[in-house]
């Protein structure tokens, strides 16, 4: 399929060393355990390539803070340096979590040509969160980040099978950012299957978020119903991203982590995922399962 190949061919392109742009792959590099690079993947039909692992920043995220920014500024530019060595340099954002700062001070370090930038809006207002217009919330995302652009940007959490009719504002307002070149790609990030079921079909629609894994930890669904509905968001050239994959830290034994890394890997309809990993070790282990280093 596009953008993607099976376990056993993309172990077998590892440790050759080779792979071809037409399978959506480039840049591998297999080397000794803790040195490989992870691959990159077309993301659908959005013109942007991607490492296959994004840096997720938002476990436990809420309130503008996460596991990830919970750790500290220092401990958060180690585990991006290493990440961007291992060839993550891929970062997946979003104002609820508190980490455009932090992704900010990774960034005086790594070039940002050579970075996917994704970010998410939230678009219900509360006690601590009052929504503002998009274009005000993309200036503010450019000045926390220092990033002019963003490559991909989703509304957060859609749940309602209506959600494009009721984020009109939301969706018009992005449209036109795309037009001005601020973001590249637009899309959702999906908690509900009927939010999934629209996302899949929606013309708007560049890149869809969506939680899976093999134990339907968390899911919005049954794995093999959601599987079904992201093979139609394949077909309709969206990017699929592959979230929540060890279960939001609930499947973590050795066993749960590979069997749930190797069902994104293996499927057709999953170009990329992101990982919320808090430290140096997770981030090599998660490396080297993928890259058949281990």
């Amino acid at each position: 399929m596009p953008g993607i190949i099976n376990r056993r061919e993309f172990l077998h392109l590892s440790l050759t060393g080779t792979a071809f742009l037409g399978a959506g792959l480039v840049n591998i590099s297999h080397k000794s355990p803790g040195t490989s690079v992870i691959d990159k993947v077309k993301l659908g039909k959005t013109g942007l390539i991607v490492p296959r692992i994004a840096m997720g920043t938002g476990t436990s995220g809420s309130r503008r803070e996460s596991n990830q920014t919970r750790i500290g500024m220092q401990e958060f530019v180690k585990i991006a340096r290493r990440a961007c060595d291992r060839g993550v340099k891929f970062f997946d954002m979003a104002d609820l979590y508190g980490s455009h700062t932090f992704v900010r001070e990774a960034l005086k370090e790594i070039p940002r040509d050579e970075v996917i930038l994704l970010t998410k809006i939230w678009t219900r207002g509360s006690s601590w969160y009052d929504t503002e217009p998009v274009e005000k919330t993309l200036d503010r995302f450019r000045s926390e980040t220092g990033s002019d652009y963003f490559d991909v940007v989703l509304l957060h959490c859609m749940m309602s099978g209506n959600w494009k009719e009721e984020m009109k504002t939301f969706t018009d307002s992005l449209a036109k950012k795309k037009q001005e070149g601020v973001v590249k790609a637009v899309g959702v990030s999906c908690h509900s299957i009927d939010a999934l079921r629209l996302a899949a079909d929606d013309p708007w629609v560049d890149v869809i978020m969506a939680r899976i894994n093999p134990f339907g930890t968390l899911m919005d669904g049954k794995p093999e119903d959601i599987m079904q509905i992201l093979a139609t968001a394949r077909e309709n050239g969206k990017g699929v991203i592959g979230m929540k994959i060890f279960g939001e830290g609930k499947n973590i034994s050795d066993d749960e982590r590979e069997r749930s890394l190797r069902y994104a890997i293996n499927s057709p309809d999953i170009h990329c995922m992101t990982l919320g990993l808090e430290s140096v070790e997770e981030l090599d282990d998660a490396v080297d399962l993928v890259t058949g280093s281990v």
